[in-house]
């Protein structure tokens, strides 16, 4: 239960915060009044009224209008100074996603969080553990001419992400490893001989990056997951296919990566059980 604040500290609070949002927008009373549509010996009043005295609704919000703050925060009910609408937009962005290999925004979000763990559950299998030829086989259709180009550009981006000290956790559904063993669903018609070397690939990363490198394997019909990314505790990522929706504000950002943890609780392949997996995989 939220403590209840006496009505002298309030406005005390109140007096306080308003002369500083005066002070910081280097304006004054009279400026004040004009936007607030009273006397100036209204906001005179305000300021120096050493009462429990708080002025109606409507007076706070032509205040808070005028100085570019929350109400809120003039009462004394938040810590942010901001506008809802400013934190809004501080804590939630959406962004293009283009269909590429590691496309600037998401690139830059890694340099943001390298150090930080990253969590990790993607649309499909993970560009930074393809092989060239998966790579080539998937972006051709969409990048055409400049295939080769592209995927030379994102060798240096993605080795950067494998070495940059950040702790990656990837969890992905079983039924996209038996997709893409079976060349059915999005891989259909990958050739057996890209599966076999993107398979013994994954095998490799395993060996050479675990622990720091961990991928979970999940039932979706047990627990669903849209493809999200979670950046330490910097920002968290919705991938709508067209778009990016990125979270930056605390409470979110925990309520993903606790989302998260809760596949990597329920994982019917631990990262530590996926060598084996793989090696159970029947092209």
């Amino acid at each position: 239960m939220s403590k209840k604040t006496d009505k002298r500290d309030r406005a005390l609070l109140f007096r306080s915060r308003l002369a500083q949002a005066i002070d910081e927008k280097h304006t004054n009373q009279s400026a004040l009044a004009r936007a607030a549509g009273v006397d100036r010996s209204t906001v005179s009043q305000l300021l120096k009224d050493e009462g429990a005295r708080l002025p109606n609704a409507q007076l706070v919000a032509e205040c808070a209008g005028f100085l570019g703050v929350s109400a809120d925060w003039l009462l004394g009910l938040s810590d942010r100074p901001e506008p809802a609408a400013d934190l809004l937009a501080a804590s939630l962005s959406l962004t293009r996603a283009p269909r590429a290999l590691v496309d600037e925004q998401i690139y830059d979000w890694h340099l943001e969080a390298a150090g930080y763990k990253i969590r990790h559950v993607p649309a499909a299998l993970p560009d930074m553990l393809k092989t060239r030829a998966m790579l080539e086989w998937e972006y051709a259709p969409h990048l055409g001419r400049t295939t080769d180009q592209a995927i030379g550009a994102s060798e240096d981006r993605l080795s950067f992400m494998r070495g940059s000290n950040s702790d990656y956790e990837i969890a992905l559904p079983l039924h996209e490893m038996a997709s893409f063993a079976t060349a059915s669903g999005y891989y259909a018609g990958l050739p057996e001989a890209i599966r076999a070397e993107q398979i013994a690939h994954l095998r490799a990363l395993h060996d050479q990056l675990y622990p720091s490198l961990r991928v979970y394997l999940f039932d979706a019909r047990r627990l669903f997951s849209s493809p999200i990314t979670v950046f330490g505790p910097l920002l968290a990522v919705l991938y709508l296919g067209a778009n990016y929706v990125a979270f930056r504000d605390s409470d979110r950002v925990q309520a993903f990566t606790r989302h998260f943890d809760q596949l990597v609780r329920e994982a019917q392949v631990p990262a530590r059980a996926l060598p084996g997996f793989l090696d159970s995989l029947t092209l």
